[in-house]
């Protein structure tokens, strides 16, 4: 009886995750997979001058997609960034077009790690990051091989620019570095 009953519970967890593996994923809208490849240019984060790499990809099958982001000070070499987004597309029950969903990760470290969610526009999509009290809302844009990235922080009903990035695609390097 004992065995009977933990096969029974262990058939219904693996039909369980059956099932849920067998369901297709959202896939990625055309505008976040748009962004695919490599793009270097320049921008401002809090009225500093800086440079910035992407490099965005299709990850996990293509069901989620992954950019990473350098950036460097032009005055301070030294002065350095770093981060890792990835987005994925949902649709809850009964919703078109999906919505997104994203993960922010940086060079600050676990304690500035956020989950924010967004949607797609004709030109680009949006994804919000809550980091209480304030959301950033960032808007990526695509024209072609031009790239506009905004970066918008929210307090309540005060908004302020934050960060604002102008890229163009660019080859991407042969070696991509880890770490």
């Amino acid at each position: 009886m004992k065995v009977s009953r933990a096969l029974a519970m262990l058939l219904s967890l693996t039909a369980g995750s059956a099932l849920a593996q067998d369901a297709p994923p959202v896939q990625l809208p055309a505008q976040v997979k748009a962004l695919a490849g490599c793009w270097g240019g320049a921008g401002e984060v809090m009225g500093k001058p800086v440079t910035i790499v992407l490099s965005a990809k299709p990850i996990v099958e293509g069901a989620m997609f992954q950019i990473e982001a350098e950036s460097q000070a032009k005055a301070d070499p030294a002065d350095r960034y770093a981060a890792h987004l990835v987005i994925g597309a949902r649709a809850p029950k009964g919703a078109f077009p999906a919505t997104l969903t994203g993960y922010w990760a940086d060079s600050f470290g676990g304690d500035y790690t956020a989950t924010g969610a967004g949607a797609v526009r004709e030109d680009g999509f949006e994804i919000a990051y809550p980091y209480p009290p304030s959301s950033f809302l960032n808007r990526w844009t695509l024209a072609g091989d031009r790239l506009d990235w905004r970066i918008t922080a929210r307090e309540g009903d005060k908004e302020e620019p934050f960060a604002h990035y102008e890229a163009t695609r660019i080859t991407c390097p042969s070696a991509q570095k880890h770490g």
